[in-house]
């Protein structure tokens, strides 16, 4: 390791949680100007970390059939005397590294939301670190290339790592044409599609309500991409996903559409974000599909109409608003 503060950051393995607890990584760069960063993360989180500032390395956190891969890791950082170790896996690996301190992640008693549960870590609850990625000069230049044209941008997510929590496609479209229409608040837009890779197919079907003005981002820019081309956005509407933190964290207004998720614990976080959900809470889902292993769709009594109504009061509350 080379001079300098060092610091190892174990954070998640899922994009979103990593995310939501990424603003410690910045609150520890500028309250420590000599801080050396190694990150470990999952193999999906990982490129999220790739413009930290005075990064020494990432390690890719990958799970083991064997079930070796915490002593894996450790064999990889053992050798160094850390500043400081902050673990969010709340893993017992941070207590046998050599280190001046050390931040262990506690899993709340109570319901709280995974960034003031990050904060606590460092004991910065009182003023949290909102989630914040760092991108570079010439990652924002292809972003604006990729964004380049006329008009204001919507960008929808319409993916979600389980169909439980998926709103139908569908009524993407139809939020889209209704926003984006000759009378709409986004009359002469665009529309911005997001997603991974197996996303291809529902970003298809959502063309048709662009036509021309169609950026299909979908399985086609890593992480890092996706973020900076959402700072360009004026609007986003998405499942919870990691998809719809990235939005929040570039500070476009957000509106995560959530069923079978808690949002005391994963609602977007930031001024400009809000969360939509039908007519149950999160309680009454889950009492329906108790450890939500049902292949249906929580998310059919969310009306299309709710969803158009909140963009309506998102986008007239931040109107002339800064972000991104």
């Amino acid at each position: 390791m080379s001079r300098g503060f060092p610091i190892l950051f174990i954070t998640a393995t899922r994009i979103g949680d990593a995310v939501l607890s990424s603003g410690l990584i910045k609150r520890l760069a500028d309250e420590i100007p000599e801080a050396r960063f190694t990150i470990v993360a999952g193999p999906l989180a990982a490129p999220l970390f790739a413009h930290v500032p005075n990064l020494e390395r990432i390690i890719v956190f990958e799970k083991s059939r064997t079930g070796g891969h915490w002593l894996d890791l450790w064999r990889q950082v053992r050798g160094t005397r850390w500043g400081l170790v902050v673990d969010l896996r709340g893993s017992g690996l941070s207590r046998f590294l050599h280190t001046r301190r050390r931040a262990i992640h506690q899993k709340s008693p109570e319901p709280i939301h995974k960034v003031l549960e990050a904060a606590r870590t460092l004991k910065i609850e009182d003023e949290p670190a909102p989630p914040h990625l760092f991108t570079n000069p010439d990652l924002e230049g292809y972003a604006d290339e990729l964004t380049r044209g006329q008009g204001p941008i919507l960008a929808l997510a319409p993916a979600a790592n389980w169909v439980g929590k998926t709103w139908p496609v569908e009524r993407f479209s139809q939020v889209a044409m209704t926003l984006m229409d000759r009378y709409g608040p986004l009359a002469g837009g665009r529309l911005m599609v997001l997603g991974g890779p197996g996303d291809e197919a529902l970003t298809r079907s959502l063309k048709d309500s662009a036509g021309r003005r169609f950026m299909d981002l979908a399985g086609k820019t890593d992480l890092l991409t996706a973020f900076a081309c959402l700072k360009r956005a004026r609007l986003f509407i998405g499942n919870d996903s990691g998809a719809m933190h990235l939005a929040a964290a570039a500070g476009v207004p957000t509106l995560g559409l959530f069923g079978p998720s808690d949002e005391r614990l994963y609602a977007p976080w930031g001024p400009n974000a809000r969360v939509v959900r039908g007519p149950r809470g999160f309680a009454a889902i889950k009492a329906s599909d108790p450890g939500f292993t049902q292949v249906i769709c929580h998310m059919m009594d969310l009306p299309v109409e709710t969803v158009v109504a909140a963009a309506k009061d998102l986008l007239k509350a931040t109107e002339g608003v800064p972000h991104g």
